[in-house]
């Protein structure tokens, strides 16, 4: 079965080709790319994106703090800043490709990128605010406004205090050296290194500390772990490991399916964890029956997609080409996905339909 037949076979509707219009994925041509251009870099936006004066914008942090801020965009960037490179990826990255297929935005596998992101350090405003030393958790709010599963909310995340607090978490306002794009957040954005890019809250305006657990709707029914909507399920944490190869050769226009002449090609792609470094990739190029180490290269940061290559000597045929990625943890790519009703954390490996004449 081809891609094209997996996602016709069970239909896209028009909501969700409402949805695909709005959010776009980042072209697999550009994984060439060490940092993606911001045009390319994938974005997923829940609601509308907000119209914000900077003029006027400001954040506040408060909650169970000892001195509340109120702080301009200009306030912010007289801070000491950071610039570091950062692989974002959607929790539903995959979702597309499962059966059957979750109802939502249909992702295949393009829902990343890895930006240079320049802000200031998150714990430097917590401690300068004082959190009490009882907090629990910060929670996150952003300036979009919509409806979903059945409640009316500001887009809001909740992080537990020792994950907030770290040295690499950002607040942003700088994306690849320019000023945020109002889709990617613009004036200021939350960056957490390692996590699914749910976490990273766009169009932030409010820092909230707590004394107790948060349990707002996008912690508590969504980005879930579950079987069914009725199970409470486990939360959605941290990217597990991907490798996604750049497509050779050159596409039909309809099935993406990769054409390419006999002889030497190079393969290549990046390779990311949020739970540890990328310490090997394999290539398989007869469907994941046998597979061969490729060649790591470097990556941006410790936060960013590592490179990796490898040669084929490709004869001609119709092969299906793979690749997995394993990282320091231990935790390495399925051959194939574990089903959950939200469609979250699908990172089987991926499969590219070649034809070699």
């Amino acid at each position: 079965m081809t891609l094209g037949d997996a996602v016709g076979s069970v239909g896209i509707s028009l909501d969700e080709l409402r949805l695909a219009a709005r959010n776009h994925g980042m072209p697999l041509e550009a994984l060439r790319y060490d940092v993606t251009p911001a045009g390319l870099h994938y974005l997923l936006t829940h609601y509308d994106i907000p119209a914000v004066d900077a003029n006027v914008w400001r954040l506040e942090v408060r909650g169970a703090v000892t001195a509340p801020l109120s702080l301009s965009l200009d306030e912010i960037r007289a801070r000491p800043a950071v610039t570091v490179a950062v692989t974002l990826e959607c929790a539903g990255n995959g979702r597309a490709l499962l059966e059957p297929r979750p109802v939502s935005q249909p992702w295949v596998t393009e829902a990343v990128g890895t930006s240079e992101w320049t802000g200031t350090p998150l714990s430097l405003l917590l401690e300068e605010a004082g959190f009490a030393s009882e907090a629990v958790d910060v929670v996150f709010t952003g300036l979009d406004h919509g409806l979903e599963g059945g409640v009316e909310q500001d887009y809001e995340r909740g992080l537990p205090l020792a994950d907030a607090t770290r040295d690499e978490v950002l607040l942003v306002y700088e994306m690849n050296g320019q000023t945020l794009l109002p889709q990617h957040g613009f004036p200021l954005r939350l960056v957490v290194p390692g996590w699914y890019g749910m976490t990273s809250v766009k169009w932030l305006s409010r820092v909230t500390v707590l004394t107790e657990r948060y349990d707002g709707y996008q912690n508590a029914r969504g980005y879930r772990m579950r079987a069914t909507e009725d199970e409470e399920g486990t939360p959605v944490t941290k990217m597990q490991p991907r490798s996604l190869m750049a497509p050779p050769g050159f596409p039909d226009f309809m099935t993406r399916a990769r054409i390419l002449d006999r002889g030497r090609v190079t393969l290549q792609g990046r390779a990311w964890s949020g739970l540890g470094e990328i310490v090997r990739v394999e290539v398989s190029i007869d469907a994941g029956r046998s597979w061969t180490p490729v060649e790591l290269g470097s990556a941006p940061s410790p936060f960013a997609w590592r490179s990796w290559i490898f040669d084929w000597n490709a004869e001609p045929g119709e092969h299906e080409l793979c690749c997995r990625a394993t990282d320091a943890s231990g935790a390495t790519q399925p051959t194939e996905p574990s089903w959950n009703a939200g469609g979250y954390q699908n990172n089987a490996v991926q499969r590219v339909p070649v034809k070699v004449r």
